[in-house]
């Protein structure tokens, strides 16, 4: 019997992103949505949360609808190196800064690329800094330090 669904990546990429945006408005329900111009704590979550669910969506009807690759083993490598990171980052943003913090997450999470190189992940890690330095803790006033408690601040 053959099986309706022609792109298997897409279909599974379409339920991961439909399960995680789902479960993300599930874990904010009870946050004070706000409105557009006065953002509560959950109006952004919520947002990301509904784009992420119409990506999969569109993700999923298209896997019944376009040729695609079968899914060929798991990237393990990738998969441990990016959530390595992002855990990393979030226990020690508060103390490290980041300065520190947010460089290792780019660097450990890109050295799971098979396109790795050194000089585009310090290159990126340079830029993601400064950009996120600029925009979230100068513009935005989201208090994380730049420089955390480890060195003397």
């Amino acid at each position: 019997m053959a099986s309706i669904v022609r792109g298997t990546k897409d279909f599974w990429t379409g339920i991961i992103y439909i399960a995680i945006g789902i479960a993300a408005i599930f874990f904010i329900s009870d946050f004070k949505m706000g409105t557009a111009v006065k953002m509560g704590p959950a109006y952004f979550p919520t947002v990301l949360s509904g784009l992420l669910i119409l990506i999969g969506i569109i993700s999923f009807v298209r896997s019944f609808i376009q040729h695609g690759s079968p899914v060929s083993g798991y990237a393990f490598k990738g998969l441990i190196l990016v959530t390595f990171s992002t855990l990393l980052f979030g226990f020690i943003v508060r103390g490290a800064g980041l300065v520190i913090a947010l460089p290792l997450l780019v660097i450990i999470s890109s050295y799971a690329s098979k396109q790795f190189h050194w000089k585009y992940s310090l290159g990126m890690a340079a830029g993601l800094t400064m950009f996120c330095i600029l925009i979230f803790l100068k513009g935005l006033g989201v208090p994380l330090p730049i420089l955390g408690s480890w060195f003397g601040r």
